[in-house]
């Protein structure tokens, strides 16, 4: 695969004085042409969790607040400033009086509220509506300031606001398309505004004319640059880089790991890598299922599976091994709780079953009171998982444990990942702080999906509620390295890499900077712009 990979890019290197001559032909001028994998199902903020709903969706709406490119700063955007009561239960929010919809109409507070409200209506059945808080009530108390009130303090409120979910849509337009909003047509308040729509081939946005109020901090220009985006499904990656390299597309994060280096190595190619990147993929436990509900069992995985070896050889260097539960550059990360993760040691790993009873059985299979070492892992059918879980399979037995692999394509699979049919999985996710992240996943309300692992234990749930209610920043940081160090003891995930985000760009394109806020590239992409 290496091989192929190289020699198409050697020769589409080669083939550049042609292809340069025909860029201009393809691609109309101040036209950017983004690149990607798959579509999404719909475009309705509340309504989609895909990335690919997302990375369209932040073009054309705006939320509240914006996330800075280091993924801890909070900026203002539809919001010019806020102010928090003293109990951490009412946001007061003081919007830009500027704003227009795509359609030219004015957005007030009432915009606001009606979106918000749609967003926690479970008539909306939005799979993410516990990310907008314990929400009391959300009113507007003149037409451009918004009361946000809560039943309980919730730290984690501006970041999760910043988030696509939450995004301000026009009222006349949802209530005009009914469920086809996001799907027929779409009217916010984002740089680029909904022209055309063909599912799996393309999304076509133009400028909004009177954009200006891009977030301060985040990009040098506060209006957009291009006058007209184009989202194209381009699902082959060799299709995707001969149409990067021939100047049929402008911008991609969907690169081959494999070709990452050689495209950094390319003239005729920008990369941009973002560090801030918090997308982690790892293996988790049921841990009340037999085998892996052994702690034993568990901390020997963590020791006999080398992620360097594993890393390496299925990101090619486009991913860095997780030796801890959470990226460094979260917010609320802690580092006692990542020196608890244990570091590769087979025959570490040999003498903790060993000492737990696990005796080598004639088959090269540990058995313990009858019960061989023998578990089943779930996950969702990708190159990566596939490649990685086989090299975890050869560590695994070379301690004496059997790891069975049954993969799913996405069609079925988060169907099966909801069920108790399986003793372990592994899967990937996007995350803005280590509350968000550990709310998701260890709390015990939320068995058994999201919390797959059925961790169930009052003293993480203790920890996981402080660090979202507490009114000092210093309980809430406290808090959520408790919470972290529980996981980490009982070795209730193993944790894998810790995917990069790079994006590769045309030479005729400018400005392009990844961001990543939910595994999302371009997010508003407002430095962007075309030398020809």
């Amino acid at each position: 695969m290496r091989k192929t990979f190289g020699a198409a890019l050697l020769a589409l290197a080669a083939a550049m004085p042609v292809a340069d001559a025909l860029a201009q032909a393809a691609n109309p001028r101040n036209t950017l042409v983004i690149l990607r994998e798959i579509d999404a199902d719909n475009y309705d903020p509340p309504r989609s969790t895909a990335r690919g709903a997302g990375e369209v969706i932040y073009m054309m709406s705006d939320t509240l607040v914006a996330l800075d490119f280091d993924m801890q700063t909070v900026r203002p955007l539809l919001a010019e400033r806020w102010e928090i009561s003293p109990d951490g239960k009412t946001y007061t929010f003081h919007l830009r009086r500027d704003v227009t919809f795509c359609d030219g109409r004015p957005m007030t507070a009432d915009d606001v509220v009606y979106s918000l409200n749609r967003f926690i209506d479970p008539a909306t059945r939005s799979p993410v509506r516990w990310r907008a808080g314990p929400v009391k009530e959300i009113r507007a108390r003149d037409q451009f300031t918004v009361e946000y009130e809560l039943n309980e303090p919730f730290g984690e409120l501006l970041f999760q606001l910043t988030l696509f979910f939450a995004s301000i849509v026009d009222r006349n337009s949802v209530e005009r398309l009914g469920q086809n909003f996001g799907v027929q047509g779409f009217n916010g308040t984002g740089p680029y505004c909904w022209a055309s729509w063909t599912p799996r081939q393309e999304m076509v946005l133009t400028r909004h004319p009177t954009y200006n109020w891009g977030p301060s901090g985040v990009y040098q220009n506060p209006a957009p640059q291009v006058d007209r985006v184009v989202w194209r499904v381009t699902p082959e990656s060799q299709t995707r880089l001969a149409a990067l390299q021939t100047g049929q597309g402008d911008v991609t994060q969907y690169i081959p790991y494999i070709a990452i280096q050689q495209l950094r190595r390319q003239p005729n190619v920008r990369m941009s890598q973002q560090e801030n990147y918090f997308w982690d993929h790892f293996m988790g436990f049921k841990v009340d299922k037999p085998v892996v509900s052994d702690p034993a069992v568990r901390r020997a995985i963590n020791m006999a599976v080398n992620r360097e070896a594993i890393v390496r050889a299925t990101w090619f260097g486009a991913a860095t091994p997780a030796d801890a539960y959470l990226n460094p550059n979260v917010t609320g990360f802690d580092a006692e709780a990542a020196r608890l993760v244990p570091r590769f040691d087979q025959a570490g790993a040999q003498r903790v079953l060993d000492e737990a009873g696990w005796r080598m059985g004639p088959d090269g299979i540990r058995v313990k009171d009858g019960q061989r070492a023998t578990f089943l892992v779930y996950g969702i059918q990708t190159q990566a998982a596939q490649q990685y879980l086989q090299s975890m399979q050869a560590d695994l037995r070379r301690i004496g444990l059997e790891m069975r692999i049954q993969m799913w394509d996405a069609t079925v699979g988060w169907g099966r990942l909801a069920t108790q049919e399986f003793d372990a999985f592994v899967m990937s996710y996007p995350y803005v702080t280590a509350t968000d992240a550990f709310s998701l996943y260890f709390n015990s309300r939320n068995r058994p999906t999201p919390n797959r692992m059925n961790w169930n234990d009052p003293e993480t749930d203790r920890a996981l509620t402080e660090a979202q209610t507490s009114v000092d920043p210093a309980v809430r940081a406290a808090a959520i390295a408790r919470a972290q160090r529980i996981v980490a003891e009982n070795n209730v995930w193993f944790p894998v890499a810790r995917e990069q985000l790079w994006v590769a760009a045309s030479a005729r394109t400018e400005g392009v900077r990844a961001h990543g806020i939910y595994g999302i590239a371009l997010y508003k992409g407002l430095d962007i712009r075309l030398t020809r």
